[in-house]
């Protein structure tokens, strides 16, 4: 089994440092993914309320426990309070939703997957409830409720508690608002995860949140490859083509994939690549037996072209009929 490296947390906890993102793995293969990727040595699975195959990961893990390969507690289960369950009486049982899914009795962390809070859509009307409020609607579109993130933080507060979650945490925020969430939290985020790639490398937010001791995990590791098929991506954006990463894959003789994601890595984030395939997923885990160098990491650095894939001001507007910026 390759050896995976974990990220420390206060707490005494431990993140592995390569997870697999549940985002867009189909629900039929779902359940096969997993089984696989667990026997392949992943220890960190990456799901989400929204990503509609929760049930489908809880039955691969389910699987994988039953035959003996891991224990629940060998396996780190991250999920996400979707943005319709943010006004307080829903965060506890939009979890218990995501908790029978997978088939578990806690997870080891749950959180805010955006900074964004939509109306209310009760779990028999449709689930996972998606963007917008009422897709059969002669202009469907988005519709944003004002709910603080004190409350709904609250709320999640409640759930560590409760011992139905070990961690909270938050995607999708920024410096400003997580400097906000921290200026009076009653417990503090563990993780945030951000979309991180070396076309995206937010050095200062990463720097921020790891001074004050949060650990950091970057969703689309690889970039423009989960957009491009959405139309979220040009065919010219795939950092994996970039002279320097192929360049650099060469002298260790490794593939692109695998340089973008022990940059990640060396750069003390965690890391949640998508895969479907076998050959993949074992390829995905073996980063630990090689390192950049300081100058082959600031080089990669230096390909940063701050470009966000994953931007609700642009996939609301053009998908959802929304406007809905949360970035500057």
């Amino acid at each position: 089994m390759p050896s995976v490296d974990h990220l420390e947390l206060p707490d005494g906890g431990k993140l592995p440092s390569v997870g697999l993102g549940m985002w867009k793995i189909p629900n039929e293969q779902c359940a096969t993914v997993v089984h696989d990727a667990i026997k392949t040595g992943y220890r960190h699975l990456d799901c989400a309320c929204d990503y509609g195959n929760e049930a489908e990961v809880g039955d691969g893990l389910a699987a994988a426990i039953a035959d003996g390969v891991v224990t629940r507690e060998d396996v780190w289960v991250t999920s996400k309070l979707w943005n319709t369950y943010h006004k307080a009486e829903h965060v506890r049982p939009a979890l218990e939703k995501t908790l029978a899914d997978l088939k578990l009795d806690y997870l080891d962390l749950y959180h805010v997957h955006f900074p964004i809070s939509l109306a209310f859509v009760p779990f028999d009307r449709r689930y996972p409830p998606g963007w917008f409020y009422d897709p059969d609607a002669a202009s469907p579109a988005m519709n944003p409720v004002p709910v603080p993130i004190r409350e709904t933080w609250a709320a999640m507060e409640d759930l560590v508690d409760s011992g139905l979650v070990r961690r909270i945490g938050v995607c999708n925020f920024g410096t400003s608002l997580l400097r906000d969430l921290l200026s009076d939290c009653r417990i503090r985020p563990t993780v945030l995860q951000v979309e991180l790639h070396p076309y995206l490398t937010q050095r200062n937010l990463v720097r921020y949140a790891q001074s004050e001791g949060i650990v950091v995990t970057a969703f689309s590791p690889l970039g423009a490859k989960s957009y491009q098929p959405l139309g979220m991506a040009a065919g010219n954006e795939s950092v994996l083509d970039e002279e320097t990463i192929m360049t650099i894959a060469g002298k260790h003789s490794r593939s692109p994939a695998q340089i973008v994601l022990r940059w990640g890595v060396q750069r003390n984030t965690a890391v949640i690549p998508k895969s479907q395939q076998k050959e993949h997923l074992k390829e995905n885990l073996e980063l630990f037996d090689f390192e950049l160098s300081d100058e082959e990491m600031a080089a990669i650095d230096h390909l940063d072209r701050h470009r966000r894939f994953n931007d609700p001001a642009e996939f609301g507007e053009t998908a959802f009929n929304t406007f809905y910026p949360i970035f500057d």
